[in-house]
């Protein structure tokens, strides 16, 4: 998949960062973990691409301040931390080797809107505009974990999280939900039942 041909607003030195970090990524994978080893020659497919969807449906202001939780390879808070530089990310993982990974690939990406957290969301107090998830557990025990680190005072706050499959809980429970389908933006089979959702703070 061609990043500039999907995301033609990304500027030729963006297109080299996405294309050094999917070079760092897949070196420092055969020594950690960081993503599946059965996704590693599709990274730009259902990682970085995958991650940069969310820009087709949120258009972040600067200073706008993102927490992305259980980001293990850096996903997706390192692509949106290239695609918005003027927003500031913080990464939290509870697997250091992760986080001291993604430091190294901060340095080497040159990138300075991103902060990393070794720790359990769940011991993190801080407030963030959004919070943002992938597949990091099911949505009943991760609301309760991460409404603590929503600023209530902003309007447009919540949760977005990338998720595959049925919605049948969320759907039920929140009734402001808004459910973005990537198939009707990606022609790939493994977007077929991929989504986006946001749940805004106010239903929860």
């Amino acid at each position: 998949m061609e990043l500039k041909k999907k995301f033609p607003v990304l500027s030729n030195s963006q297109i080299d960062k996405f294309l050094l970090f999917e070079k760092l990524i897949k070196n420092w994978n055969d020594k950690v973990n960081l993503i599946s080893r059965k996704d590693i020659d599709f990274l730009i497919e259902r990682h970085i691409s995958y991650s940069l969807a969310i820009t087709f449906f949120f258009k972040f202001k600067t200073s706008t301040k993102i927490l992305d939780v259980g980001t293990g390879g850096g996903f997706p808070g390192i692509p949106l931390a290239i695609f918005f530089p003027n927003v500031q990310f913080t990464l939290i993982d509870r697997t250091k080797k992760k986080i001291k990974i993604i430091d190294l690939i901060k340095e080497d990406l040159k990138i300075k809107n991103v902060k990393t957290i070794a720790g359990d969301v769940k011991n993190f107090k801080y407030k963030f505009d959004y919070v943002l998830g992938r597949a990091v557990t099911k949505m009943e025990k991760f609301i309760p974990l991460v409404k603590k680190n929503i600023l209530i005072q902003k309007d447009k706050s919540g949760i977005i999280y990338l998720k595959g499959g049925e919605l049948a809980y969320e759907e039920e429970t929140f009734p402001d939900i808004k459910i973005y389908n990537l198939k009707e933006m990606f022609k790939s089979k493994f977007f077929e039942t991929k989504k986006i959702i946001f749940i805004p703070k106010n239903n929860f």
